[in-house]
């Protein structure tokens, strides 16, 4: 059925994640320990590059850069 609507299982976990962590830094619900763990990282590392991917910019400069908005 993915296939058929031209997207990949893979795709649509990417697509929840990043939303969530967008939503969770915004929110200031989490630390990024504690976000990277609840996201299925195996690291904060490997959080901080998707998130990186996903916004352009790094975990911690998205939420100054929220912040001051």
């Amino acid at each position: 059925r993915l296939k058929k609507e031209g997207v990949s299982y893979h795709e649509i976990v990417d697509e929840v994640r990043s939303e969530f962590a967008i939503r969770s830094i915004k929110e200031d619900k989490y630390s990024f320990t504690e976000l990277a763990f609840l996201l299925g990282f195996s690291e904060v590392s490997a959080f901080s590059r998707a998130f990186k991917r996903w916004t352009g910019e790094s975990p911690h400069q998205y939420q100054i850069q929220t912040k001051s908005l």
